[in-house]
């Protein structure tokens, strides 16, 4: 790794760029449920939304795990289970499906972000802090935008 790539106060800004591009799915599952010219493929995009959500909350919960392997944090229940949560959340989404998987997902991005702020904010840079929220409160609005047009479009 070059020294340019290592940035030690903040985050590097590949990370804010990668962040807001991968809202695009996001993006896409919301036009497909509202554009797409037959069901097939509005329950395709549906299936998207949900599939990609319930790996991105897994990412977040990830980086939690990765902060205690790399010994930036020591081991707890509360580290532990707030790592191995949200992708029991995203699992449950994913059997659920549907606009019933899409709000579980609103709801798990919602209250992770909460616990992080609210129960780690002092062990997390106020530069991930700020980042994880836009993006937290992007990706709920994105879901229920889509849990919402599902319902207009006739998707369970």
């Amino acid at each position: 790794m070059q020294q340019q790539d290592v940035v030690r106060d903040g985050l590097a800004p590949i990370a804010n760029s990668l962040g807001f591009a991968g809202l695009a799915p996001f993006f896409v599952a919301l036009l497909g449920v509202g554009l797409a010219p037959t069901p097939e493929l509005r329950e395709l995009a549906q299936r998207l939304g949900i599939g990609y959500g319930a790996a991105i909350l897994s990412f977040v919960g990830a980086v939690h795990w990765g902060l205690a392997l790399a010994g930036h944090w020591h081991w707890s229940p509360q580290v532990a289970f707030g790592s191995i949560l949200p992708s029991v959340v995203g699992t449950g989404a994913v059997l659920l499906g549907g606009q019933r998987g899409l709000g579980l997902l609103v709801v798990g991005f919602g209250l992770f972000w909460i616990y992080e702020h609210r129960r780690l904010g002092a062990a997390l840079p106020a530069d991930y802090l700020a980042l994880r929220r836009s993006l937290s409160l992007a990706v709920c609005a994105l879901l229920a935008l889509t849990m919402i047009l599902s319902e207009r479009v006739g998707l369970g």
